[in-house]
C-alpha cells in the first residue's frame, strides 16, 4: 500500500479493520486470562504441588500471584512503546510469543517434592515473566478493537475481549474442575497439575499463528500517513494525557477489584472460609463465568445508547452496596446461598469489565494511546488486581471477618465514585447528540 493510500484510508472517519481481524483480536484475549484465572482458580492445588503442605503455602501462591502482577505495568509500559511506535500488530505477535514460552516452561518445572523450595523460586520466576507479557496484551487489544469498530458499536465490539476473556477463565476453571475431579491427590501432584499449562501453551501458540494474519489499526496507519507518531511514547504520554490516565486509573481500579476479588479470589474463599470442596468450588465458578460472558455483551450494547458514564455510575453504586453480604452468604449460607453470591459478584463485574474496556480506550486519542492505558488501566490492575487476593485472604485469616473481601470492593468503589460523577460522557453518539 502506497503512503497516499495509508493518509486516505487512516483519514477516512469510517476506516476499519475486516471483521476477521476483529475476531482474533477479541478472541485471542482467551489466552491471557486462561493463564492468569487459572493460577488463581488452581491455587489451593499449586500451593501444595510448589510450597509443601500447611495453611501458609496458599498465602505464599497468592503473594506470587500479586509480585507477578507487579510487573504488568512495566510490561505494558514496554508493549505500550512498540505499539504507540511499531504498530498494534507488531507488539500483540511479540506479547503472546512471550506469553507461550512462559506458559510452556511453567508446565515443565519441578515440584516441591523434587528439589523443595526452588520450585516455589522458579514458578514465581516464570509468572513474573509472564506477568511482564501479558502487561500489553490487554490493553493492546482494546486499542485495536476501539480503533478499527464501527463508530456506533465500539462499545459493544471492545467488550468482546471482556467475553472472551471470560471465555478464558470459563476454560480455565472446567480444565481445572476436571482434573481435579478426574485423579486422585496423588497423581494430581506428581504429574495431573501440568495439563492445564500444557493447554495453555497450545492456546497461546495457536494465537500467535492467528495473530500473524490480523490488518493493522486504521489509526496507526492515519498516524503514520499524517506522520503523527510520537517518538517518545511514554514522555508524549505524561505530558499530554495526564487528565485521561488519571480517568482510566479509576476505571480501571474498580474494574480489577470486583473482577479478581469478586469472581477470581472466590473459588479460595470458598474452599478456606466457607468450607466448600475444591470440586464444588470450581464448578460453582464456571457458573460464574457463564454469567460474565451473558452479561458482558449486553452492558457493551447498553453502553452504546446510553453512555458509558451512567453505567458506570450504577455500577459503582451497586458495588458499593452488594459485596459484602454476598461474602457472607457465600461464607455461612446454603449452597444455594452461596451460588446466589457468587453469581451477583459475577454479574458486577463482567459488567465493568464491558463497560471499562471502551470507556478507558476512549480517554486517549490515537498518538499515545497504548501507553497512555498502560499508565492508567494496568497500573490500576497491578495494584488493585494482583494484590488483592492476598490481601483479602490475608484479612479474613487474620480477622475471621468473611465480610472483609467485599468491603474492600465497597471502599474502592465510594473512591471512585466521585470521578465518574464528574467525568465527562466519550460515546460518540452521546458527545455528538
Amino acid at each position: 500500500m502506497t503512503l497516499e493510500a495509508v493518509k486516505n484510508e487512516g483519514l477516512a472517519g469510517d476506516a476499519q479493520v475486516s471483521r476477521a481481524s476483529l475476531a482474533i483480536a477479541a478472541f485471542s484475549t482467551i489466552v491471557e486470562w486462561y493463564d492468569f484465572t487459572l493460577y488463581l482458580y488452581f491455587a489451593t492445588v499449586l500451593a501444595r504441588v510448589f510450597f509443601g503442605p500447611g495453611e501458609a503455602s496458599l498465602l505464599v501462591t497468592l503473594g506470587g500471584f500479586a509480585v507477578a502482577y507487579l510487573m504488568r505495568p512495566l510490561g505494558a509500559v514496554f508493549f505500550g512503546h512498540i505499539g504507540d511506535r511499531s504498530g498494534r500488530r507488531h507488539m500483540l505477535l511479540v506479547s503472546v510469543a512471550l506469553m507461550t514460552a512462559a506458559m510452556f516452561a511453567t508446565a515443565l518445572l519441578p515440584t516441591y517434592a523434587q528439589v523443595g523450595s526452588a520450585a516455589g523460586v522458579l514458578l514465581i520466576l516464570l509468572r513474573c515473566v509472564m506477568g511482564f507479557s501479558v502487561g500489553g496484551e490487554y490493553t493492546g487489544v482494546v486499542a485495536y478493537l476501539l480503533e478499527g469498530a464501527p463508530e456506533g458499536r465500539r462499545g459493544l465490539i471492545a467488550s468482546s475481549a471482556s467475553a472472551a476473556s471470560e471465555i478464558g477463565a470459563l476454560l480455565a476453571v472446567g480444565i481445572s474442575a476436571i482434573t481435579v475431579a478426574s485423579m486422585s491427590e496423588a497423581d494430581l501432584a506428581n504429574w495431573g497439575w501440568r495439563i492445564p499449562f500444557l493447554v495453555g501453551a497450545a492456546l497461546a501458540g495457536s494465537v500467535w499463528i492467528a495473530r500473524s494474519a490480523m490488518e493493522e489499526s486504521p489509526e496507526f496507519q492515519r498516524q503514520l500517513a499524517e506522520r503523527t507518531v510520537p517518538d517518545s511514547p511514554l514522555r508524549h504520554s505524561i505530558a499530554n494525557h495526564r487528565g485521561g490516565i488519571a480517568r482510566a486509573f479509576a476505571i480501571s481500579s474498580l474494574g480489577s477489584i470486583t473482577y479478581y476479588v469478586g469472581i477470581t479470589y472466590v473459588p479460595a474463599f470458598l474452599t478456606s472460609a466457607g468450607s466448600r470442596t475444591e470440586t464444588a468450588s470450581l464448578w460453582l465458578s464456571t457458573a460464574a463465568a457463564v454469567v460474565v460472558i451473558l452479561v458482558t455483551p449486553l452492558t457493551g450494547i447498553l453502553s452504546d445508547r446510553i453512555g458509558r458514564k451512567r453505567i458506570l455510575v450504577v455500577l459503582a453504586v451497586g458495588s458499593a452496596l452488594l459485596p459484602a453480604t454476598m461474602f457472607a452468604l457465600m461464607a455461612s449460607g446454603s449452597h444455594a446461598q452461596a451460588a446466589a453470591g457468587a453469581l451477583v459478584l459475577a454479574a458486577l463485574a463482567g459488567g465493568v469489565s464491558a463497560v471499562g474496556a471502551v470507556a478507558t480506550a476512549e480517554q486517549f486519542p490515537g498518538e499515545g494511546r497504548v501507553t497512555g492505558l498502560a499508565l492508567g488501566a494496568t497500573m490500576a490492575t497491578a495494584i488493585f488486581g494482583g494484590l488483592t487476593p492476598y490481601v483479602a485472604q490475608l484479612l479474613v485469616q487474620r480477622t475471621g471477618w468473611t465480610m472483609a473481601p467485599g468491603a474492600m470492593i465497597a471502599l474502592v468503589s465510594l473512591c471512585v465514585l466521585p470521578i465518574f460523577l464528574l467525568m465527562k460522557e466519550t460515546a460518540p453518539r452521546k458527545t455528538s447528540a
